[in-house]
């Protein structure tokens, strides 16, 4: 491939490294960010075998790994009886393999500073909403009426709320989901938590709660917990107007030893409301264009694989322009190459979704009192784990990558 003028837009965790492996690779290469500043979204995730091996690839592990938290297992119990519904332990997985929990902020800050490292430009206070395209060569258009370009390719990676994604063949908008989440990062208190556990209350489908040490967001910071609660956003008004009060008592109800952490909640302003959707683009691709992230395929956080599944997209796209000498063939070697490994997680954190977090009755019964049961009988600690991991469907092969080596 030779060289080309690509436009990335947006700068999470699929533009920022998208960017360090299309100029790494001889690439001109520039970010656009809509907001003055670069900064992150949101409170804590997962970062899985498959996103830490690219983070490894784009030799960025060290840093995440200083910053961040292992995470060995995820564990959920009915909020009410105490009885397990949920343990998973990556240890039934042979090699090694663990997740990191990091703050937002510091996923974006070790990719960030890469990125200024290997002097990428930036462009910000750009909110590109269409494209024109003309021949080979691609325009971003933005709301004042600016007209930046020309490109060769345009990178569509601005999230599941994307203007962009319009011009992919066969578009389609997120469905919303019915349960989003309250989400806050607090002070971690070790006292009747494990550090390296997701742990989570259940009561139905339709309450969870959840703390999920995310270690730190610098080196000389302290020691953080994402904290959540799972709710309708239609609901954020009622729980506003009974007051903050009502709310902590209900959580403390279903789960005494959090109030450490409700302590350092004032208000409901002092957490972010999280909506859902769910949509998987069935070409990530266009003319000129490739869309990555959340822009190209979300969903409901239960399987943990949104910025795993990002940065995945980021490597495969460098792959496929690797390894093509024209740009049509290299956006269908893209979409080919994430195809089986995307629309599977998808249909499973779909299936998942309402065990959950819904209305249902019999999905949560199902859930506790039998899923348990089966879920100690091999191979089904095995599967756990994978779909945890993202691996239960290889996504390294299809894109050129070796897992990285876990001991």
């Amino acid at each position: 491939m030779n060289k080309l003028q690509i436009a990335i837009v947006g700068a999470g965790p699929a533009g920022l490294a998208a960017a360090l492996y299309l100029h790494r690779a001889g690439h001109n290469v520039t970010l656009f960010e809509r907001f003055s500043t670069p900064s992150p979204v949101g409170s804590g995730l997962i970062l899985q075998p498959t996103g830490l091996t690219v983070l490894d690839d784009l030799g960025l592990f060290d840093a995440i790994a200083l910053l961040g938290n292992r995470i060995d297992r995820l564990y959920g119990a009915d909020a009410l009886s105490g009885r397990a519904v949920l343990d998973v332990k990556y240890a039934s997985l042979k090699g090694g393999r663990h997740g990191i929990a990091v703050h937002r902020a510091a996923l974006f800050d070790v990719l960030h500073q890469a990125i200024l490292r290997e002097g990428i430009d930036i462009e910000t206070n750009v909110a590109a909403f269409s494209l024109e395209t003309s021949g080979s060569q691609t325009w971003l258009l933005t709301g004042t009426g600016r007209k930046i370009g020309a490109f060769d390719l345009v990178v569509d990676a601005s999230g599941s709320r994307s203007k962009l994604k319009t011009f992919a063949f066969n578009p389609c908008e997120p469905k919303p989901l019915a349960y989003g989440a309250y989400w806050a990062s607090l002070e971690w208190h070790p006292g009747g938590f494990e550090e390296r556990s997701l742990l989570q209350r259940y009561r139905k489908a339709g309450v969870m709660i959840g703390v999920l040490p995310i270690g730190k967001t610098g080196t000389n910071g302290r020691n953080m917990a994402a904290f959540f609660w799972s709710t309708k956003p239609d609901d954020a008004e009622g729980l506003r107007a009974a007051g903050i009060s009502s709310w902590k008592d209900r959580v403390l109800s279903l789960w005494p030893e959090c109030s450490v952490y409700l302590d350092q909640i004032d208000g409901f302003d002092d957490m972010t409301l999280a909506r859902y959707g769910h949509h998987t683009l069935s070409m990530p691709v266009g003319r000129n264009l490739a869309v990555i992230g959340d822009a190209a395929h979300s969903t409901s956080p239960q399987l943990g694989q949104g910025a795993n599944m990002a940065l995945l997209d980021a490597r495969a796209l460098a792959h496929a322009l690797a390894h093509s000498t024209e740009l049509d063939a290299a956006l269908s070697a893209y979409a080919a190459s994430r195809r089986v490994h995307v629309r599977g997680f998808q249909v499973l954190s779909r299936a998942f979704t309402p065990f959950y977090q819904s209305d249902s009755t019999l999905l949560p019964f199902a859930r506790d009192r039998v899923v348990p049961a089966m879920a100690r009988i091999p191979p089904a600690p095995q599967l756990l784990a994978s779909m945890v991991s993202g691996t239960l469907i290889d996504p390294f092969k299809p894109i050129g990558l070796r897992e990285k080596v876990w001991i």
